[in-house]
């Protein structure tokens, strides 16, 4: 696998939540995302998520659309996030939605890696393609 890295940028839009049952919560946010480096590309997403009675403690989907270049390579496609947090820590996988890259990215596949250091959002996308 191909690995290309770098940075990101992420612009919020909260909504409130539409369900509350005994204090666990769900909502939908949304993300506009805008990355720098071995991926340049600008993104949507929409998370909906589950806050519980205890701070630490959530979990969420999410779907997002890219569009840009990946090392040279323009096209779009689609990621995919799941995601937990507890007491213990955090768990989350990113990863490409099969069959679902076009332009000179079609046959994209692979998984991103996501770290956030002292507010600064930093990726790592493994990637390889069938073409």
């Amino acid at each position: 696998m191909v690995v290309a890295k770098g940075r990101f940028e992420i612009k919020m839009t909260a909504e409130p939540p539409y369900d509350v049952v005994d204090g666990v919560s769900l909502g939908s946010v949304s993300f506009d995302k805008k990355f720098t480096g071995g991926l340049e590309e600008e993104s949507h997403v929409n998370m909906i998520g589950a806050r519980t009675k205890v701070e630490s403690s959530a979990g969420y989907v999410a779907m997002e659309r890219v569009t840009g270049v990946l090392d040279g390579k323009r096209g779009t496609f689609v990621r995919q996030h799941t995601g937990t947090m507890n007491r213990a820590g955090r768990s989350h996988a990113v990863t490409v939605v099969p069959d679902s890259a076009t332009g000179e990215l079609e046959g994209l596949s692979g998984r991103m890696d996501i770290q956030t250091v002292d507010g600064k959002h930093f990726y790592e996308i493994h990637y390889e393609t069938d073409r």
